[in-house]
This record gives structure tokens, C-alpha cells and sequence, in this order.
């Protein structure tokens, strides 16, 4: 039996600038941390003959080709596997559609399963490539790399996304203690809303490849943010991120209607008069999870229990994707 997990993530500044049609004519940048939420992927093979493909639903086929989930479907098929006894399960701490990047980290844990299956080692770099390729390439998504790095790599990373399509990953450059300070700050809590991705990326994605000025514009913008994020968390100057966080969202708003709803935007004015110095929704938009810097999170975490959101506390994960047991 094999199982390996991947961490989920979070956005801490330049999200959004991880699309091709934006880093391939302007060059990408963003900050990520991969957090201690996880999805797993246990490979077991059996005596029958059969793939039982277990996640949100059941599969029970007898050929690749018949697997309707096309992640796993792509990953079989591009890594030349055709197992004809295999059990595949699929668990996550967080249910896929709130905003941490859960198919990035589904399809690198699935990757880094069926390469140690297949007694073969694989680089952070080339498993978050190949994730992208399947999601990307294979599938069309209109996606960015953002998910597929940071689950691979793990940490508070920084990414730099070249005209030609490399990824620079580079530990962010912080104290020990800014990043303990920077755990304790920020309070992270689930809207109630699920929503596809690409259902709003798609609207940026279009946008970006018409070269439309507002939306070019808007990406510059949050690259830039992203910089002075670093700024920031390299510079220890904590009591800038709130602020830096508050800018982001109101940009990002701006890119979609379906980006936020009047009460996302209730709670995080709540949030703001509360003890909260900035926020955001983390992922594309639409819905997942809003989180908060705050000064003073005790205050924060009642009102926001008041109205009836519920928290999921957070630490970093500096593993990335890796193997729990073989």
C-alpha cells in the first residue's frame, strides 16, 4: 500500500498573475504558503480484476479509458500505466471548491503515488510540471501554476512565472519568528460557498488573451502587491500585511462580478470592524474561504462565530507533497 498526501494552500499576495495568457506576455509573480490541510492518495494493488476508483463517488471499471474522473484518467494514461487490479481512494480534510487549490494538491499526490508504484523518483519541480501539463494541457482548464507548485514545494514560497513558461520556486526569505507571528495573525473561515475555479477564471483568462486594458492593468497592479508583500514579510513589517491584504480584495473584486456577493462582503466589513486590518477570499473568487489579518483575533473570532461562520485554524506545511507510507 502506498499513500502520499499533498498540502493545501493559501495566497498571500500576486494571485491571479499564474495564468499563461498574463505571465507570458508581462511575466508572473506571487507568494503562496502551503498549509497543514491535506489530500491523500492510497494506491493498494488487489487480486481482483478490476480499478476501483474511490472519491466523492465510486468507479468500478476495467480499463483506464473507462474512468470518468479525468485527472486520474490523464495521470494513467501520460505515465504509460494500464493496471488492471488497482484500488485508487482519494480523501481530503477540505472538500474541493473553497479556494485552496485542492486539485493542484489531488494531482500532485496522485503523480508522486503512481511514480514510487512505479519504483521511479521524480523532482518537486517535474511533479508540479506534470500536474500542470494533466490540468492545463490535457484537460484545458483555465488555470494557473499556482496550485501545483505550491502543493509540490510546500512552504512560504515565492514564485516568479517567465514569458517562457519556467517557474522560479524560492523559500520567502523571513525570520523564523515573522513566520510564527504571521500563523498566530491570521484567521481563515469557510463562507458556506463552493464554486468551480475555472468558472471564474475563465472570464480573466478570456479577458487577458483580448488584451483587455482594465484587466491587464488590474493583474499589474496585484503583481506589484505581491512584491511589496515580500517587502514586507522579508522586512519583518508585519503591520503592513493587513493593509496590503485590503488592497488586494478591493482589486480583486474588480476583475469579475462573480468574484464576491453582498454577504461575503458583509462579513468581511463585519471582519474589518472587528479587530481585522485586512482580508481577502482566498483562491479564485465566488466563494471557499475569507481570511483575515487581524490585531486582535480573540474579538475577531466571536463576532465572526456570531454570524455563523465556522474557522479552520491553520500552520504552515514546509514538506510539500510527500510520502506517508510505502
Amino acid at each position: 500500500m502506498i499513500i502520499t498526501r499533498s498540502p493545501l494552500r493559501i495566497s498571500l499576495g500576486g494571485g491571479g498573475t499564474d495564468l499563461a495568457s498574463y505571465y507570458q506576455l508581462h511575466g508572473g509573480f506571487l507568494i503562496a504558503a502551503a498549509i497543514d490541510r491535506y489530500v491523500m492518495i492510497t494506491l493498494h494493488d488487489t487480486f481482483q480484476k478490476e480499478l476501483i476508483i474511490r472519491y466523492s463517488r465510486m468507479e468500478r471499471v476495467s480499463r483506464v479509458d473507462q474512468i470518468e474522473h479525468p485527472i486520474i484518467r490523464e495521470a494513467l494514461r501520460l505515465l504509460g500505466d494500464e493496471p488492471t487490479a488497482l484500488e485508487l481512494i482519494s480523501m481530503a480534510d477540505i472538500p474541493a471548491g473553497t479556494g485552496l487549490g485542492s486539485s493542484g494538491s489531488f494531482t500532485t499526490a496522485l503523480l508522486h503515488a503512481l511514480h514510487i508504484r512505479r519504483h521511479e523518483s521524480v523532482s518537486k519541480t517535474e511533479l508540479a510540471e506534470l500536474a500542470c501539463h494533466i490540468e492545463i494541457d490535457l484537460l484545458k482548464e483555465p488555470i494557473g501554476k499556482q496550485d501545483q507548485y505550491i502543493a509540490a514545494f510546500g512552504g512560504v514560497t515565492c514564485f516568479t512565472f517567465g514569458r517562457d513558461g519556467k517557474v522560479e520556486a524560492e523559500p520567502l526569505k523571513a525570520a523564523r519568528e515573522t513566520l510564527y507571528n504571521l500563523e498566530d495573525s491570521l484567521v481563515m473561515v469557510f463562507t458556506g460557498y463552493a464554486r468551480k475555479a475555472s468558472d471564474i477564471l475563465r472570464e480573466q483568462d478570456s479577458k487577458s488573451r483580448g488584451n483587455d486594458s482594465s484587466m491587464i492593468e488590474n493583474l499589474h497592479f496585484v503583481k506589484d502587491l505581491g512584491l511589496r508583500t515580500r517587502a514586507a514579510l522579508e522586512t519583518g513589517a508585519l503591520d503592513r500585511l493587513g493593509p496590503l491584504m485590503d488592497e488586494h480584495w478591493r482589486f480583486k473584486k474588480q476583475r469579475s462580478s462573480g468574484m464576491s456577493n453582498p454577504a461575503i462582503d458583509g462579513w468581511y466589513e463585519l471582519a474589518m470592524n472587528n479587530g481585522a486590518t485586512g482580508g481577502k477570499l482566498i483562491g479564485a473568487g465566488g466563494g471557499g474561504f475569507l481570511m483575515f489579518y487581524a490585531e486582535d483575533k480573540r474579538r475577531l473570532r466571536h463576532v465572526l462565530t456570531e454570524a455563523g461562520l465556522s474557522e479552520v485554524r491553520l500552520r504552515f506545511d514546509y514538506l510539500g507533497t510527500t510520502v506517508v507510507h510505502q
